[in-house]
């Protein structure tokens, strides 16, 4: 069709190029919708051309002032009609943190599940992408290239091992010359503990000596949990990759403790490997990287029942995705749940309070977990009647 072309009425002015009228149009509708005027005054404004994914100087969308007023109905209508549902205003929130910190479970829950549906659909699409999709591709690709977000860059980072002025033992790793980023930080033992807790106990084979296989050192602290089970375990294999975590592991004494096994290389070096697959599965699997994304995880998600000895083994990750906003951490934790029930886990979820001494944490470190609860995850295999 001519760009040039003239509309018929009812399909509202001509846009194109017109960005003081789209402007225009966007700011009247997040008044009008802030004001609460009759529906069919909003519906007009749309059909006129009112874009619904606008977002005025303070950051605040058509979605956000829906959530502000409590319309869920108008939330509904807004996603429905193509609002950006994790469009951030200038104060770093979404129409989704409005709707929670309102308490309004019906608007949260709307843009809540929009996400997980976007998020799905985007991991769909690249997964059945060509390689040779570099549009798709360039939508899709984390373009983060420092240590924090590529894989390639951390492992060719130096690492700093120390101890910050609260006593916290913590692994650094620089992303600039001006910033450093925690790999692995003290503050995180709590969550360690919870996870052997709900990963060992009551298991069949405690007293016999788990087999567990751990994806990522870090600190060690997961692993000397492990070891400090009443039996410790009878194979305890170690996946990881950085020079510098490796040396460190050396001077802990970590190659010459009876019954470990440690594989040096990322996980996707070893996952089909003599090396891994001979010990016949695994009683207990864990996994936590640092500088992978989700698409990675769900790619070591569709391996887990592999890894799995039987409907008695274990499964957990660091639940860390998104973490430094409700919305996103909770979309990211129902799309894990669901991409698990694709692969045969069914996970169970409890929730551990590491808000305790959550103002001295972070130190001069970049934060990467802002929520009161971590939403610990614990994975069997589905079982049929």
């Amino acid at each position: 069709m001519d760009k040039s072309a003239r509309r018929d009425d009812d399909e509202g002015p001509e846009l194109e190029g017109d960005v003081e009228l789209l402007v225009s149009l966007g700011e009247a509708l997040v008044s009008a919708i802030l004001e609460r005027v009759p529906d069919e005054v909003i519906d007009k404004l749309i059909a006129d051309g009112a874009p619904v994914w606008f977002q005025n100087d303070d950051g605040t969308s058509p979605l956000h002032a829906a959530a502000y007023v409590e319309d869920a109905e108008r939330v509904k209508k807004l996603i429905e009609g193509g609002a950006v549902w994790n469009a951030v205003d200038n104060l770093r929130n979404t129409a989704g943190d409005i709707a929670l910190s309102l308490n309004n479970e019906a608007c949260y829950t709307i843009i809540r599940d929009a996400g997980v549906r976007s998020e799905l659909l985007l991991s769909l699409l690249s997964s059945s992408a060509p390689p040779a999709d570099s549009s798709l591709s360039l939508v899709l690709k984390a373009t983060d290239t420092t240590p924090a977000g590529s894989t390639d860059a951390f492992l060719s980072s130096r690492l700093h091992y120390t101890t910050d002025e609260h006593g916290q033992e913590i692994c650094l790793v620089k992303v600039n010359d001006d910033e450093e980023v925690g790999v692995m930080m003290g503050w995180e033992r709590g969550i360690m503990q919870e996870t052997v807790r709900k990963l060992c106990t009551n298991h069949e084979k405690l007293d016999d000596g788990l087999k567990v296989l751990n994806v990522g050192f870090g600190l060690g602290i997961i692993d000397s949990l492990f070891q400090a089970l009443p039996t410790p375990p009878s194979l305890h294999v170690i996946i990881e990759a950085h020079p510098d975590v490796l040396q460190h592991m050396r001077e802990l004494g970590w190659y010459d403790k009876k019954g470990v096994k440690i594989l040096e290389g990322k996980w996707q070096d070893f996952i089909e490997d003599d090396d891994l697959l001979a010990a016949g599965g695994f009683d207990v699997v864990y996994t936590d990287t640092f500088s992978e994304d989700y698409k990675d995880l769900r790619q070591f998600f569709e391996h887990v029942p592999d890894l799995l000895e039987g409907p008695e083994s274990r499964f957990s990750f660091f639940n860390g995705l998104g973490a430094t906003n409700a919305l996103f951490y909770d979309v990211y934790t129902h799309v894990s749940e669901l991409h698990l029930a694709d692969v045969g886990i069914d996970v169970e979820w409890s929730d551990v309070d590491v808000s305790e001494g959550s103002e001295q944490r972070w130190g001069e470190t970049r934060e990467y977990f802002a929520q009161r609860l971590y939403r610990l995850p614990v994975g069997k295999m589905l079982t049929i009647a």
